[in-house]
């Protein structure tokens, strides 16, 4: 039987898929299997990596090779410096030769890799920190200070002197993980507790990934693919580079603050065929009017993390000639939903999700957990372990088997592609000694899908205490966090047990 990654048609993967044929792409087994092995060692021979740019506009590029040496250095390192099978190592840094070293080289040592991004503020990395308790911390120069919060852990500073250490290992190790050994822990906006909660992923997570890999993304091999997400979150780590780098396919990031411009030449410089990025990415590219500056030779296209506008659908499909493919899935369970990019008999219907990817059940469910038929309204759900697992999201499923993105049906915002906890930023207002309440809601914005509004009652008002709240939860929680829209009321509404009523809050919002 053909490999996966040589069908290209729907009809004839829907017709022979089955599990055992994504096993077949690894060199590892149900016993023993290695994440980083199966994304840099076994492709030493196959050239370039990752092309990187950088916002101040220079690149870079490094070999499967290099990668798999440095990483193997950090691995050796680490061991030298007792950190133990199943540890946590914490890396914030931006997309760089030092990223992939420390978090590849952690995951071959079979410690458990935590990305997180760079513009947490002090009590965004507290939570994180003080919730997986890492035996490492790996911090930029730039971002030092972080790390005085932190008695008793070993902090790095990435840089030339660490890698002066690390250059001193050998440039071989082995890895002896088992693959249902932990890997990596992601942190998300999660919707069943109050704060951003770890999704805790096995080294066997990288097999499901194909599922991904090679029908949300479309990767073949010859794709020169290029995904500007950050890898602290999903999309960038899973899809933007284990999803790659697994099937031996090179990749390409951006490093630093968004701007339109250097993504847009790094898809002419780079030559890139398959790009991949979150909606609001595609709004902002369109809204910089640099579109029509550079040459580009894109043949797949695929977009997450929200709904995509039917004006920059038509927009992105009139530039690039090639159809805009939606990818569809939750952190826990990993894609469920996708438009088969590249996938000439596959019909990319506009506005929809797609339809469920191979091996996976996907249904509309309602509040009883009982199939709903096409065209009801209801949550989207994919079966695992024999149970529907609930995403959050309200959707109908239409007469063709295309599910259709409704909102969302809890109280996690989207925010240009990020996912933020209301809690955790209503947690962050009341901090202030001037506000007494706080409720958060995401409400609809044209270039960011949604934004965060808050709903306050504070000692104080006025345009200076909105700025003065601004910066307070950007230096605090993340830059991307903090309420764009603010409005101060006489009292915050409660349901019966005296929580928040979101629910009423949005009916304010629409009413007016």
């Amino acid at each position: 039987m053909k490999k996966l990654t040589e069908y290209s048609t729907y009809k004839e993967v829907m017709k022979d898929f089955d599990w055992s044929l994504l096993w077949d792409l690894f060199d590892g087994d149900k016993k023993n299997m290695n994440i980083s092995h199966e994304c840099l060692d076994r492709h030493v021979d196959k050239g370039t990596a990752v092309r990187l740019k950088f916002a101040d506009g220079h690149m870079e590029r490094y070999t499967f090779k290099e990668l798999s040496q440095w990483t193997s250095r950090f691995a050796n390192y680490l061991e030298n410096q007792g950190v133990e099978a199943g540890d946590r190592v914490c890396v914030m840094l931006e997309p760089s030769l030092a990223y992939y070293t420390c978090v590849f080289g952690a995951v071959k040592r079979g410690a458990i890799a935590v990305p997180l991004f760079t513009l947490f503020g002090p009590e965004a990395l507290a939570q994180r920190i003080n919730d997986c308790d890492p035996r490492i911390l790996v911090l930029h120069p730039q971002k030092a200070s972080l790390g005085a919060a932190f008695h008793g852990l070993k902090v790095l500073i990435s840089g030339p002197e660490l890698f002066k250490e690390i250059e001193k290992e050998s440039k071989s190790y082995k890895p002896k993980t088992k693959t249902n050994d932990l890997a990596i822990f992601q942190y998300t906006s999660g919707t069943t507790r109050e704060f951003p909660e770890a999704i805790k992923h096995t080294h066997r997570s990288v097999v499901t990934l194909a599922l991904a890999a090679l029908f949300g993304l479309g990767l073949r091999q010859g794709d020169r693919y290029f995904c500007p997400s950050s890898p602290a979150w999903g999309h960038g780590m899973w899809h933007g580079t284990i999803s790659p780098w697994s099937l031996g396919i090179s990749t390409g990031h951006y490093s630093g603050k968004f701007n339109s411009q250097r993504i847009l030449e790094a898809l002419e410089e780079f030559e890139i065929t398959n790009f991949a990025a979150a909606a609001t990415v595609y709004r902002m590219l369109i809204k910089s009017g640099l579109m029509d500056n550079y040459r580009y030779n894109i043949k797949k296209l695929s977009f997450t993390g929200e709904p995509l506008d039917s004006a920059t659908e038509d927009l992105i499909m009139e530039r690039f000639g090639v159809p805009i493919c939606s990818m569809y899935g939750t952190t826990e369970t990993g894609v469920i939903l996708a438009s088969y990019p590249g996938f000439k008999d596959f019909h990319v219907k506009r506005g929809s999700l797609g339809k469920p990817v191979p091996g996976w059940e996907v249904a509309i469910i309602d509040d009883k957990g009982e199939v709903v038929p096409p065209g009801t309204l209801g949550e989207i759900a994919v079966k695992r372990r024999g149970e529907w697992f609930r995403s959050k999201d309200a959707g109908i499923m239409d007469e063709d088997g295309y599910f259709w993105h409704k909102g969302r049906s809890d109280d996690v915002i989207i925010s240009a592609g990020w996912t933020i906890s209301a809690v955790e930023v209503e947690d962050a207002l009341l901090k202030h000694p001037d506000i007494k309440e706080a409720a958060v809601i995401g409400i609809p914005d044209s270039m960011r899908g949604h934004i965060v509004k808050a709903f306050l009652v504070g000692r104080r008002k006025g345009k200076d205490f909105e700025d003065e709240l601004k910066d307070f939860i950007k230096t605090r929680l993340s830059a991307h966090e903090y309420p764009r829209a603010i409005e101060f009321v006489e009292e915050i509404p409660k349901t019966p047990a005296g929580k928040v009523n979101r629910k009423t809050l949005r009916q304010i919002y629409v009413n007016g």
